[in-house]
């Protein structure tokens, strides 16, 4: 995909062949509600989803995957998830590898658990049948024990922890120094020098291994050192919030707490043209400020009896609910989350709609692979994580999420929903067409209030009495009221 096209692109149709509801969910894409793809875009069996946006991101590695409530874990654990590659003018400038599978591959990790040759998985938010802690089973790009020949060159992998719980902490097997260029939602400013990279599921890395010094016919692994894993990350000896042998059906894992293959890299000739150097900037990045920031938002995430939840409560928080609307934003403002674990255990922490900054882990400022563009952030036990984030371009319409994507967490209700807020206006001596802009404003605040969508705040540029609207109606709107010019009355 290539951003800021003149024309709307792409137009996608998605058939659903699945014999159930599906929803596809453009994850770290930044478009409307209504083409976001969450909980509230469901179609049936045998139906065509249509979105159509445009492309507004950055070049990154993005990824898309079903968002059905309940379902979630079941479907992309039976193989509902890819990538999405954008570039951009600015990934362009850069001398990096783009020969897509040559020196430019996409690494899709996921780990399964099998009974004979069938995947299990997870039906609904509560189901003790169907286990899925015993995930011993890693697959790359959907392959056991995959293959692949790398150039002696620099070569490109994109990374995409696709699995529904497992964190990797992926390494070159002979220790070697890789670089990374590349988080969920961007290129990073310069390339930063790793002997291993650390993702949650829904996170991304770009790296760059440099092949050249290698002698063809070399054989080595990309791997995941998972007994170097903290306690409380999943995959560790110890996944937190648990004694023994942790929770039902972890242990025994050959995966939990050891290091694992993850893919066979075999060094062959290298292509025409090849890059054989790593680029010594990367990308334009400019973290928004903290003195821009109009409001601080906090959420917990809470340990419960029936699963983890999220919420503005320190102790208990109420589980997803499509009836309630969480958190209402202005469009145009810029905030900050705070996000408190009072958990034993990791949580990923994903947003809809935009990308973020971290500010801060502890107070500490992030190591610098994770000071780039993010859409998810693994919050670690009893952790306090600060980002910032403006949220632009699209407002009212269909909620958006924030959630846990351990997927069975989410699955469970650990998410809430917001709305981003338009401005609407109001001029008692306005006489042109209506629509609530600045510049076409409703000429009274019934129009105003009537026509707007929950949350949205009602400026008023005119002077003068509103007696057309019971306040019963403002507070179930939950309109919040701003005088632009003089004073208003509202009777």
């Amino acid at each position: 995909m290539q951003p800021d096209q003149s024309a709307v692109y792409p137009t996608i149709n998605v058939f659903n062949s699945l014999g159930e509801e599906t929803t596809v969910h453009w994850h770290g894409l930044h478009v409307s509600g209504e083409d976001d793809g969450g909980p509230w875009s469901s179609f049936g069996s045998n139906e065509t989803y249509n979105p159509t946006f445009t492309v507004k991101d950055k070049a990154s590695t993005y990824w898309y995957h079903p968002h059905l409530h309940h379902l979630t874990q079941k479907q992309v654990t039976l193989g509902l998830a890819g990538l999405i590659i954008v570039k951009d003018g600015e990934e362009a400038a850069i001398n990096l590898p783009r020969t897509y599978g040559v020196d430019d591959i996409p690494l899709i990790m996921q780990t399964k658990a099998f009974t004979g040759n069938s995947i299990n998985y997870v039906i609904g938010p509560m189901d003790p049948v169907n286990p899925i802690n015993n995930d011993a089973v890693f697959m790359m790009n959907g392959v056991i024990n995959a293959q692949q020949n790398v150039p002696r060159q620099v070569v490109r992998f994109r990374l995409l922890n696709g699995a529904h719980q497992r964190v990797f902490n992926v390494g070159l097997s002979n220790n070697a120094t890789f670089y990374q260029i590349g988080s969920d939602g961007g290129l990073l400013a310069a390339p930063v020098p790793l002997t291993r990279v650390r993702l949650a599921p829904g996170e991304r890395a770009e790296i760059l291994v440099n092949f050249s010094t290698y002698s063809e016919g070399t054989e080595l692994f990309l791997k995941s050192f998972a007994s170097e894993l903290p306690v409380g990350f999943w995959g560790a000896t110890n996944p937190g919030n648990h004694s023994g042998n942790g929770p039902s059906n972890y242990n025994p894992n050959p995966l939990n707490g050891t290091n694992f293959d993850i893919i066979k890299l075999t060094v062959s000739a290298s292509t025409v043209n090849p890059v054989l150097t790593i680029p010594s900037t990367g990308a334009n990045v400019s973290p928004l400020s903290e003195l821009n920031a109009n409001n601080v938002r906090i959420k917990f995430l809470t340990p419960g009896t029936n699963g983890p939840s999220i919420g503005p409560n320190s102790d208990i928080n109420p589980y997803f609910n499509f009836n309630i609307i969480n958190d209402y934003v202005q469009l145009g403002d810029i905030e900050i989350w705070e996000i408190h674990s009072k958990s034993n255990a990791y949580h990923p922490f994903h947003i809809h709609d935009i990308q973020f900054y971290i500010l801060s882990r502890n107070g500490v400022l992030p190591p610098l692979n994770e000071r780039g563009r993010k859409d998810v952030v693994a919050v670690a036990p009893n952790e306090i994580v600060r980002f910032i984030a403006k949220f632009d371009d699209f407002g009212e319409g269909v909620p958006y999420m924030y959630h846990c994507h351990i997927l069975p967490h989410e699955d469970k209700g650990m998410m809430g929903q917001f709305i981003v807020k338009k401005n609407v206006y109001v001029n008692k001596n306005f006489n042109g067409t209506e629509n609530g802009s600045i510049n076409n404003p409703y000429n009274t605040f019934y129009e105003a209030i009537n026509n707007s969508p929950g949350g949205a705040t009602i400026n008023f540029i005119s002077n003068g009495d509103h007696n057309e609207v019971p306040p019963t109606i403002v507070i179930d709107k939950q309109a919040v009221i701003k005088l632009v010019n003089g004073q208003v009355i509202i009777k």
